[in-house]
């Protein structure tokens, strides 16, 4: 075992894969990157299994263009389509009164034990909101507590079982065998919430090519997720449809003059009202399509996928509980003006616009917001902040334990160095006369531990004076 991780992003326009390991201090290292379009994919699910097994091969061959490691593991992001998210409980005796990884496993499996699962589904997560120990406090992590009895409870996520299988055949055929699924809009998350956002609360809100997800986040928990089967895509076709001219047409309208706020009146400084498009049918024959149509068809998809998303928050009781505010990402977050109209639609509550926090590497920048579900898995699986939780194959997943004694080698400049080696002589005789001089008494006073000879001499001294007093 060797902890290289393969992920990768199963989206609607693009399959991602990144082979990453972590080093000794557990920061995270990418080894290669690979991007296809995506194809035989839609929505987040599989619509024909041949053409997302060439795109899932291709993407990871190119990954495996740079690096000779061999992965051990393999995840995969899942569409929120298709899934179903429920709240269980368990508890366990401690019998030895120390609670360890034994009892957190027990109590979350037991937990899961409980949940009433349908029967057309697999769970993906079982994620603790949190624990108990002795009916006392909330804990995030009871690990090495004193205590008698552990309660636990868990947010489950369940997807269903002819997508998963479907993802699994098309792994199988690029020669991926087993892996581990992780939700998107989870992996989203743990790659732009921080440790302050995830304790009072924050929803993401990931805007892709076909599909809109969205997942809540309070008290270090995973409490809520959600699904809208619409996107950036859906804005494309509108425009296609509405303005009769060709998909890649309207795509090229929506990039160049996509935006909520300017000002495409008639006196409006841009000097430009209007542009010219070819029709469907008859691409040599233009016609002109003035800017603000283009804006009012563009603000009305973009504002309906935001309502959908408020009534969905609304309904699920957490609008009023979004304590560090909204964050959206994702491709269409780039949109001009998006954060101005999420803010009118979700009145009162902070809206910020975030990438996911950037890995170095020296492949591509991984600090856009189509790579944050790409990123979140890394965090999520290799990442320092993680924490327990059962993943889809029910195993327990542990924090990771940076050991303090590993630690990067002091940075030293090559003049102070030279100036410090010409000094040497003179400094340790200044020490060995300082040494004569310390006061035991005070505590800041650092002593230099003797070495052998030295032991020996001072020993043979002792004795000798011994010897002159008898």
């Amino acid at each position: 075992m060797n902890n290289t991780l393969l992920a990768i992003d199963f989206g609607s326009s693009s399959v991602k894969a990144v082979i990453a390991k972590p080093d000794l201090e557990h920061n995270i290292g990418i080894l290669g990157i690979g991007t296809q379009k995506s194809q035989g994919i839609y929505k987040g699910i599989i619509t024909n299994i041949e053409d997302a097994a060439n795109s899932i091969r291709d993407a990871v061959l190119m990954a495996k263009k740079n690096t000779l490691e061999n992965f051990d593991t393999t995840v995969v992001s899942i569409s929120g389509n298709h899934t179903k998210s429920i709240r269980s409980s368990g508890s366990v005796n401690v019998p030895n009164g120390i609670i360890t990884e034994t009892e957190i496993n027990q109590v979350m499996q037991m937990a899961l034990y409980n949940a009433t699962i349908v029967p057309e589904y697999e769970v993906i997560h079982v994620i603790p909101i949190h624990f108990k120990v002795d009916d006392t406090v909330d804990v995030d992590n009871p690990l090495n507590m004193n205590g008698s009895r552990l309660e636990a409870s868990v947010f489950i996520v369940t997807a269903k079982r002819t997508s998963l299988t479907n993802i699994k055949s098309a792994l199988k055929i690029s020669g991926i065998e087993n892996c581990i699924f992780v939700l998107d809009g989870y992996a989203s998350a743990m790659a732009l919430l921080d440790s302050q956002q995830k304790k009072f609360g924050a929803t993401v809100i990931n805007l892709g090519d076909s599909t809109t997800e969205f997942v809540c986040f309070k008290s270090n928990s995973l409490i809520f997720n959600g699904f809208i089967p619409v996107g950036s895509s859906h804005i494309t076709n509108d425009l296609s449809e509405m303005l009769h001219t060709p998909p890649a047409a309207a795509e090229k309208l929506k990039i160049d003059y996509g935006s909520l706020i300017k000002d495409y009146s008639p006196k409006n400084d841009l000097g430009i009202t209007k542009v010219k498009i070819p029709r469907i049918g008859d691409e040599h024959t233009s016609s002109e399509v003035a800017l603000e149509s283009i804006q009012t068809i563009i603000h009305a998809r973009v504002e309906e996928i935001l309502i959908l998303i408020r009534k969905n928050l609304k309904k699920s009781g957490l609008l009023d509980n979004i304590g560090s505010g909204i964050v959206v990402t994702g491709g269409m977050s780039n949109l001009d003006g998006i954060k101005v109209l999420a803010q009118a639609v979700f009145d009162g509550i902070p809206v910020s616009i975030s990438a996911p926090k950037n890995i170095k590497n020296g492949f591509m920048s991984l600090d856009e917001p189509t790579m944050s579900t790409i990123v979140g898995i890394l965090y999520l699986m290799l990442g320092k902040s993680r924490g327990f939780e059962l993943d889809s194959n029910k195993k327990l997943v542990r924090p990771i334990k940076v050991d303090p004694r590993i630690s990067k080698p002091a940075h030293v400049d090559i003049n102070t160095q030279k100036a410090d080696d010409i000094n040497t002589s003179a400094n340790v005789k200044s020490n060995e006369t300082n040494l004569s001089n310390l006061d035991l008494n005070n505590k800041q006073a650092i002593l230099t531990p003797l070495d052998d000879k030295q032991k020996k001499k001072g020993v043979g001294k002792f004795w000798t004076k011994i010897s002159e007093w008898f």
